[in-house]
C-alpha cells in the first residue's frame, strides 16, 4: 500500500511532465503556423504584379483602341480573337497594340463617337486594288508568294477577302486547310472546272484525295494558269508522275516544249487516259500527219518542205490504219514520253 507521499510526488512529477510536453508542442507549433500564414517571397511577387495593372499602350490620335470596337462588335471581336491576326493586338513589335482593328479598318475614334457605317473602312466593300493594298501593308514581300501580286487573281481584280474571311464570318477560316473546303471555295467561281472534275476519267479531286493548290498557286506563280513546279522548275505534274520526268536520251518534242496537256486534259475528260481525243491515234496525228502548209511561209523560203507542215515524222507507208493493229500507237511506241535508248520511243 503507497504512501499518501509517494501518491502526491508521483502526481507532482506527472503534472510537471504534462506542464513541459505543452510548452514544447506549443513553441512546435508557432513557426509552422508562420511560415503558413507568411508566403515565400516568389510567390508573394505575381501577388503584387496582378493587383498592380498593366499601363495601357498609348493610342495613336484618331484611334479609339480594340477594347472601343469590342463594346458594340463583341461577336466579331470574339471570333477575331481565335483568329491567327489576332497576333497584331498582342505583339506589340508591329506597332498595333491594342488597336489590331484599326489597322485594317483605319482610324475608329469618329466611328466610336457617331457609330456612323461612312466614318470608318470597310476592306470587304472597298475596290479590290484598295483591299488588296490594305492587306499588303503587313503581307508585303512576305517570305511566302502572297505578297508578289502577279497572277491572274489579282489582274482580274480578285481581292484577297474573296478567299480570306478575316473576321471568320459565318465559321469559315482565315486560310482553309481541308482539301474539300478549298475545292469548295475555288469552284464557287471556277465552275467550269468543276464540272470537268464530273467526267469519268479526272483526278480524284471531287473525292477529296487532292486539292486545287496541289497544282496551281492561288497567288503567285511565274508559269501559265498559276502552276506550281516541282524538283525546282519543272512542272508540277512530275511532282507526282515522276516516272515521266526524265531527262531522257530521246525526249518526245510535246512533253518538253508544251507539257502534258499538249495530250491530255488536266481536270478530267470523257476519254481514256485524260486524253484530248477518243482515240490515241487521233492524238498523234495531230502532229504526225501530211498537214495542209501553212499560208505564212512562202513556198520560196525552203521548198523541200514547202508542201508539208510536219510537226512530227509522218508514219511509214506499212502502217495501214485500217488494220487494227496500227490503229493503236502504243501497241509498239510504248514510250511516248521519252526514251533512254530508242529514238522511236519502242523501248
Amino acid at each position: 500500500m503507497r504512501s499518501a507521499k509517494g501518491v502526491s510526488v508521483m502526481g507532482l512529477t506527472t503534472l510537471r511532465l504534462a506542464v513541459v510536453t505543452a510548452v514544447f508542442l506549443g513553441c512546435a507549433a508557432v513557426p509552422a503556423v508562420a511560415q503558413q500564414a507568411t508566403p515565400p517571397p516568389d510567390q508573394a511577387k505575381p501577388a503584387a504584379q496582378e493587383t498592380a495593372a498593366a499601363p495601357a499602350p498609348a493610342l495613336k490620335p484618331g484611334y479609339a483602341g480594340s477594347e472601343a470596337c469590342k463594346m458594340c462588335h463583341e461577336e466579331i471581336s470574339g471570333r477575331f480573337a481565335k483568329s491567327p491576326h489576332f497576333t497584331v493586338e498582342t505583339n506589340k513589335s508591329r506597332g498595333w497594340a491594342a488597336q489590331a482593328c484599326e489597322s485594317c479598318h483605319g482610324p475608329g475614334a469618329k466611328h466610336a463617337e457617331s457609330a456612323d457605317a461612312k466614318d470608318i473602312r470597310q476592306p470587304a466593300k472597298l475596290a479590290a486594288p484598295e483591299t488588296d493594298r490594305v492587306c499588303l501593308s503587313c503581307h508585303l514581300n512576305a517570305k511566302a508568294k502572297t505578297g508578289r501580286i502577279m497572277t491572274g487573281h489579282a489582274k482580274d481584280t480578285v481581292a484577297c477577302t474573296s478567299c480570306h474571311a478575316v473576321h471568320g464570318t459565318g465559321g469559315r477560316k482565315l486560310v482553309e486547310r481541308k482539301a474539300a473546303d478549298v475545292n469548295a471555295l475555288c469552284a464557287s467561281c471556277h465552275m467550269s472546272v468543276w464540272a470537268a472534275f464530273q467526267k469519268p476519267y479526272k483526278h480524284r479531286l471531287p473525292e477529296g484525295a487532292m486539292s486545287c493548290t496541289n497544282c496551281h498557286n492561288p497567288h503567285a506563280s511565274f508559269r501559265p494558269q498559276n502552276m506550281r513546279v516541282a524538283f525546282g522548275n519543272e512542272p508540277t505534274c512530275v511532282g507526282c508522275h515522276s516516272d515521266k520526268r526524265g531527262p531522257f536520251v530521246f525526249e518526245h518534242a510535246p512533253v518538253r516544249f508544251e507539257g502534258c496537256s499538249a495530250c491530255h486534259e488536266p481536270h478530267g475528260s470523257a476519254n481514256p487516259r485524260m486524253l484530248t481525243r477518243h482515240e490515241v491515234r487521233f492524238v498523234c496525228f495531230e502532229c504526225h500527219a501530211n498537214n495542209p502548209p501553212t499560208p505564212a511561209i512562202p513556198p520560196a523560203t525552203n521548198p523541200a518542205t514547202a508542201k508539208l507542215n510536219n510537226l512530227g515524222q509522218t508514219p511509214p507507208a506499212f502502217h495501214d490504219l485500217r488494220t487494227p493493229r496500227f490503229q493503236n500507237c502504243m501497241v509498239c511506241h510504248t514510250k511516248v514520253h521519252g526514251s533512254y535508248v530508242d529514238r522511236s520511243f519502242e523501248r
